[in-house]
């Protein structure tokens, strides 16, 4: 008999506000840049008579918050990779080749944009600066660095994009699991805040780098989704299997 496998359609995308609202975002951050806002955050976790940033030393901050939840992120991005690699020789992964290869694609961009970025941009840490017993000069984003032996590799947030990368799996199960792709929002939105968090009481980071990351990361997921996955009712496939008759 032929059966036929169809692949959902994907439920209406409403690109202004998936890209708006980061837009939006952008701009205050832009902004944010007039205030103190990134300094005033930075001062509620640091103690100048208390040795620095509260969890500069922080076993848990640095060895289990950072470290180990680094490595279980590793982990699962390389099971995708296996699962992906899988899903062209396992009949029951099969249909799931292209969820798999988006998520997998994903992952490594929201994560591949951090490096190159903090060597073009040079900020500096927290932890650097004058400000907070560092011999370095604070600059805002958008403006020349100051000369310096030693540019910062701190813009945007490498550890918050641990975290926010995991946007990936929200739209890769947004069409077929609506319910537990918004659990999946909630979660690698907590979990890139946590991460965030983390790193601010460690002097690692500004506010305004972990946003910024958060941000690529959405747009970089999307962008993936967009152009792999979204297929609206009117182009979605419908894939004839031909497979024997049951006897």
């Amino acid at each position: 008999m032929v059966s036929t496998l169809l692949r959902p359609a994907s439920r209406p995308l409403n690109v202004p506000v998936a890209l708006g609202i980061p837009a939006v975002v952008a701009v205050i951050l832009v902004l944010l840049e007039l205030t103190t806002l990134d300094m005033d955050l930075a001062r509620l976790f640091y103690n100048s008579a208390g040795g620095g940033f509260i969890g500069r030393h922080s076993f848990f901050l640095e060895d289990i918050l950072h470290d180990r939840a680094k490595q279980l992120v590793i982990a699962f991005s390389l099971l995708a990779v296996l699962g992906f690699i899988a899903s062209f020789f396992i009949a029951r992964l099969k249909p799931f080749k292209r969820e798999l290869g988006c998520l997998v694609l994903s992952l490594a961009l929201a994560t591949a944009f951090v490096t190159p970025l903090k060597a073009v941009t040079a900020v500096q840490c927290p932890w650097s600066l004058k400000e907070f017993g560092g011999k370095e000069t604070y600059s805002e984003l958008l403006s020349p660095r100051p000369a310096t032996d030693k540019p910062g590799r701190c813009w945007p947030g490498g550890h918050a994009a641990t975290g926010f990368t995991l946007f990936a799996l929200f739209f890769v199960l947004r069409d077929r699991r609506p319910r537990l792709a918004r659990q999946s929002l909630i979660f690698a939105f907590s979990l890139g805040t946590v991460f965030s968090v983390g790193r601010m009481m460690q002097g690692a980071h500004f506010f305004s780098h972990n946003v910024w990351t958060a941000v690529f990361c959405w747009l970089i997921c999307l962008g993936c989704y967009y152009f792999i996955l979204y297929r609206p009712a009117a182009r979605a496939d419908r894939v004839a299997l031909s497979q024997p008759a049951n006897a």
